[in-house]
C-alpha cells in the first residue's frame, strides 16, 4: 500500500430521505468498498456531495470511517473549500477525526492567480502534519493549478500527490518527470492512460460500484499487461456510460449502489436530484 493507497473510491455519502445522513449506509458502503478491493476511502469530496456538508458533517464523517476501517485502508478526507480559513480548519479537524490523508481542492468560484492557489495550499499542508493530495479540476473550480505551481508546490514536504481531473496527459507526465508527486487520475474514462503514463493509482466514482475490477485494471498495468488492462478498462465502458456521461455522478452512482443494496436509499441534497439506475 502506497501512502495514500492505489484503488481509491471517491465515496459517496449514504443520505436517508430528507437528506441526514444515513450511518447504516455508510457502515454498509464502508464494509462494500473494502471487500471489493479499496485501499483508499475518499471521504467528503465532490462525489460525496462536500459543499453541502457542514464543518460538524464532514468531520463526524471522517470519525465514523476511520473507526470502522481501523486500518484496513487509507481514508483521506476533503477539506477543500473557496475560503481559506475553513479549510484549515476542515484539515486540522479531520486529523484530529482520524484521517490519514488531505485532498484539498482548488479554490472555487473566487478564481484566484496562481499566487493565491500557492499561498491556500501553503497554508493547509502547513495547518496539520498529515501528507496532502492536491486536487486539480478547473471545470468545477474555474482554475486549472498550472505546471509551474504543481512544481513549485511538489517542494513543501507534506505536498505528495495530485488527484488530476484536468486530463492533459502531456503535462501530467512533464510535472511528473520533474517531481516525486505522486499522480492519481481523476477521470475514471482516461484511467487506463493514466496508468500507462505512470500515476500511481486512481481516485474513482466508478470504484464505489466495481472496485474489484478498478484493482484489476491497476493490476494488470503493474504486471505490464497492457491487452488485459484493455480488456478490463473495455468492459468498465458501459457502467461509465451510465454512471459519468448523463446526470451527476453523486445520484447515479447513489442510484446504482441502492439498486445492489449496498445502500438503503439513493437520496441526495439539494441542488442535486435523486436518480434512477437503469442497468
Amino acid at each position: 500500500m502506497t501512502e495514500f493507497g492505489t484503488n481509491l473510491a471517491a465515496m459517496v455519502t449514504p443520505m436517508q430521505p430528507g437528506g441526514a445522513l444515513s450511518e447504516p449506509g455508510l457502515a454498509r458502503l464502508v464494509e462494500h468498498l473494502l471487500a471489493t478491493g479499496c485501499d483508499g476511502l475518499v471521504v467528503g469530496g465532490t462525489t460525496g456531495e462536500s459543499p453541502t456538508l457542514s464543518e460538524a458533517e464532514a468531520a463526524g464523517l471522517v470519525r465514523a470511517v476511520a473507526a470502522r476501517v481501523a486500518g484496513r485502508a487509507r481514508v483521506i478526507a476533503g477539506v477543500g473549500t473557496y475560503d481559506t480559513a475553513s479549510s484549515i480548519r476542515r484539515a486540522r479537524e479531520a486529523e484530529e477525526a482520524g484521517a490519514d490523508g488531505l485532498l484539498l481542492v482548488c479554490p472555487y468560484y473566487s478564481r484566484p492567480t496562481q499566487e493565491g492557489v500557492l499561498a491556500h495550499c501553503v497554508a493547509v499542508a502547513d495547518a496539520t502534519e498529515l501528507p496532502v493530495m492536491l486536487y486539480d479540476v478547473p471545470a468545477r473550480t474555474g482554475v486549472a493549478m498550472a505546471p509551474s505551481t504543481l512544481i513549485e508546490l511538489a517542494g513543501h514536504p507534506r505536498i505528495r500527490a495530485v488527484k488530476d481531473a484536468k486530463g492533459d496527459l502531456f503535462e501530467a507526465m512533464a510535472v511528473m518527470s520533474r517531481t516525486p508527486l505522486a499522480y492519481y487520475c481523476g477521470i475514471d474514462e482516461l484511467t487506463l492512460p493514466y496508468l500507462a503514463c505512470g500515476a500511481a493509482g486512481l481516485v474513482s466514482v466508478v470504484a464505489n460500484v466495481a472496485a474489484d475490477r478498478t484493482a484489476s485494471l491497476i493490476q494488470a498495468v503493474g504486471d505490464g499487461d497492457l491487452v488485459k488492462a484493455r480488456a478490463v478498462h473495455d468492459g468498465l465502458i458501459p457502467l461509465m456510460d451510465r454512471l459519468l456521461r448523463s446526470g451527476t455522478a453523486a445520484a447515479n452512482t447513489k442510484a446504482a449502489l441502492a439498486e445492489l443494496g449496498v445502500i438503503p436509499h439513493p437520496s441526495v441534497r439539494l441542488p442535486l436530484l435523486e436518480a434512477e439506475f437503469r442497468p
